[in-house]
């Protein structure tokens, strides 16, 4: 085989070797041949995308594929193309060594994620063209991390809800539950606390208990697939039968390690929610449930002031391709092309990244 090795890598920036809105990726192209080999283009591909896909079934016989589609980027950089007279490139024998740089869009791109059901993709790419040969591709995903939004409306609001219940079987009387929290939005890592105000005018106890839980929602055609999945589950004292009013009052970490929301991809949403349940024997218990905002915590962020709330985010130039390739006679360079929004493009309903 002539060509023996044929890949792309880049550098980690950070201990997480995670990326976010406007980082700059350094990495290189290798090439490591026996011979001398004739190219006619080799070619750096940024591209972040979504995709999900899933199958409903109908009666015994008949069942449908539901698939979608999202893209926010794609950058080409020919580094070799048609540098001869004959439309070829010559690599002499050994390894080559082509650098790249590439600059994350600073703009809305929803952080990777990857299920069964659907994902969401940011990767880099190199493509070797030969001549009346297959096109050797090489790729390698990289972990993006979007910046917090702060221009979600109510992040930084107080939540509030309220249920009361009428018991007409196995007992009397009423109960009540008001449920606050200070706002909600919160760092990874960060702690919530939430206030239970309840009144329990009832001939039974109730026990109030918290839990915090994921919801992830993909859409495709008009349709929706839902999965939920329990985070965390806390518990308080029993408020006893016709004890009157009392305020119960938790505080719940949000796991460090917990996933931020995706709420800037229009086919797959990550949410979370809090609910609080009294939890009362022989009826329906009532149950509240608050949204809640999981904001990423990154690397060499500032992070909010006690005044401030949270540091909002401006913009950024993108800076001019940077690529000086290493053991190539010639390097041709594209603009990249402008960074806008993209619409969603068709495409075969089959699950490759």
């Amino acid at each position: 085989m002539t060509i023996r090795n044929f890949l792309i890598e880049y550098d980690s920036i950070n201990s997480r070797n995670t990326f976010t809105n406007g980082d700059e990726i350094n990495g290189r192209i290798i090439v490591e041949n026996s011979k001398e080999v004739k190219v006619q283009s080799l070619v750096f591909i940024a591209k972040g995308k979504a995709r999900v896909i899933w199958h409903e079934h109908y009666g015994q016989h008949h069942h449908h594929v539901y698939w979608a589609d999202e893209k926010y980027y794609e950058v080409k950089h020919h580094i070799l193309r048609e540098a001869r007279q004959d439309g070829t490139e010559i690599i002499g024998p050994g390894r080559h060594v082509f650098p790249f740089t590439f600059r994350i869009p600073d703009k809305r791109i929803p952080s990777s994620f990857k299920s069964s059901i659907g994902k969401i993709v940011h990767k880099l790419k190199a493509e070797l063209h030969q001549s009346m040969k297959l096109t050797k591709t090489a790729k390698v995903h990289f972990d993006f991390v979007s910046k917090a939004d702060m221009d979600i409306p109510n992040l930084l609001d107080p939540q509030y809800g309220c249920k009361d219940k009428n018991f007409k079987v196995f007992g009397s009387g009423s109960v009540s539950l008001d449920v606050h929290t200070n706002k909600m939005g919160y760092r990874q890592g960060e702690t919530l606390q939430v206030t239970a105000e309840i009144k329990n005018n009832a001939s039974r106890s109730v026990k109030p208990k918290f839990e915090l839980y994921e919801k992830i929602s993909f859409f495709a055609q008009g349709r929706r697939r839902l999965s939920t999945n329990k985070i965390l589950k806390e518990k308080a004292e029993a408020v006893e039968a016709s004890s009157g009013s009392k305020t119960v009052t938790k505080t719940i970490t949000i796991p460090r390690e917990l996933p931020a929301s995706i709420l800037n991809c229009s086919i797959i949403k990550r949410e979370y929610r809090l609910k609080v349940i009294l939890d009362i024997k022989y009826a329906q218990d009532p149950e509240i449930k608050l949204p809640i905002i999981v904001l990423p915590k990154i690397s060499g962020e500032k992070q909010p002031t006690a005044n401030a709330g949270f540091e909002s985010f401006g913009g950024a130039n993108y800076p001019a391709w940077s690529n000086t390739p290493q053991q190539a006679a010639h390097a041709f360079v594209d603009p990249p092309p402008p960074y806008g929004a993209y619409p969603m493009y068709p495409s075969r309903p089959d699950y490759k990244s």
